[in-house]
């Protein structure tokens, strides 16, 4: 199968659910201007490695490839390991790493478990997704739903050093359950976590991050709220959070990932982080910009329909809805309302 990876958002995503697609269907697959739309088109250092990671667990064989590489193939084999190490050499993103080995997972029913350690790599990073965003927001809904994923965070790793230290246990499902997301219902807790260096101990950013955020929720929401914190040795200063909150239809709505930066005052990050999951609660919004962007591949896997309600379509879920065209004869639709999108895998 032929694919052209400056189709759509032209991104890296193409690259790792298409790969992952590859090994979960059992279809050998050339993908050419790989990230073409890039300031930096080709394969990057993570892509290299979630790529090899993926082929050395799956067995499968992929083309010789380096970091600039704008054209890879992979021939997908009947067979995975239960355990394998991986290393990232940079601050990339280890949430990405593992996207294309969850979505392989689903076609395998043994060995019953398996394990993924990581060393290097970032936890936390621009326009991805954090590990505790992962953790409580996007493993949970998969959880519910019947794939079990769990990830211990052993050593936070921020930009530019990386340095994380991440297992993964991954539980092949035997099958997994519809996803219909299209009701946010009744929130009365709002959880988060706010992960800082010890770099920025002595400046209280945690403390301070905490208490914006809390303020601005339950001034707008009046919802109970519970938002723990922690300093963590790591290479690089960095600080980020995710906010999130478990509704009675069983949506996990949630801020995303927000991240630290030199222009922005700790006050104003918990502001940012808070006025996101508002915006969602009050329009209710039960699957956040970040989640439909998880949730599109596995949607694709299920055989009976499955549907969920957006803010806003983005163009990596544009890309991904026109990306399993490439592989099943499956139609989608998205619905525009007036403060919403309904997304339906038919």
């Amino acid at each position: 199968m032929d694919i052209d990876g400056s189709f759509g958002e032209g991104g890296g995503a193409i690259l790792r659910i298409g790969a992952g697609f590859s090994i979960l269907f059992q279809r050998p697959i050339r993908i050419r201007n790989i990230r073409a739309n890039r300031p930096k088109p080709g394969l990057r250092l993570q892509h290299l490695m979630s790529l090899k990671t993926l082929s050395r667990l799956t067995n499968s064989t992929l083309s010789e490839c380096r970091v600039g590489t704008k054209e890879i193939t992979l021939t997908p084999k009947q067979s995975i390991k239960s355990n394998i190490e991986a290393e990232i050499g940079t601050a990339g993103s280890i949430g990405l790493l593992l996207q294309p080995i969850l979505i392989a997972c689903l076609n395998f029913n043994k060995p019953e478990k398996i394990e993924i350690f990581i060393r290097g790599g970032g936890t936390f990073g621009k326009w991805a997704p954090s590990l505790n965003y992962l953790q409580h927001v996007a493993y949970n809904i998969f959880r519910n739903h019947g794939f079990n994923i769990e990830i211990d965070i052993l050593k936070h790793g921020f930009y530019p050093k990386g340095g994380a230290v991440a297992k993964c246990t991954i539980y092949p499902p035997k099958r997994i359950k519809p996803i219909n997301l299209t009701k946010l219902g009744k929130v009365e807790l709002i959880q988060g976590e706010i992960i800082s260096t010890n770099h920025l101990i002595n400046k209280k950013v945690c403390e301070r991050i905490k208490k914006s955020a809390e303020f601005q929720l339950n001034k707008n929401l009046g919802i109970e709220v519970r938002i723990n914190f922690k300093y963590v040795n790591s290479l690089s200063p960095g600080v980020g959070l995710s906010l999130w909150a478990f509704s009675d239809t069983g949506a996990i709505i949630s801020s995303g990932t927000i991240l630290g930066e030199k222009n922005i005052t700790s006050e104003d990050l918990g502001i940012i982080a808070a006025n996101k999951i508002i915006s969602y609660i009050k329009k209710e919004i039960p699957v956040d910009n970040y989640l439909s962007d998880q949730l599109i591949p596995f949607m694709a896997t299920i055989k009976e329909p499955s549907k969920i309600k957006v803010l806003e379509v983005t163009n990596h879920t544009r890309t991904n809805l026109e990306l399993i065209k490439f592989f099943l004869d499956r139609n989608y639709q998205v619905s525009i309302e007036k403060t919403h999108f309904i997304i339906k895998l038919l």
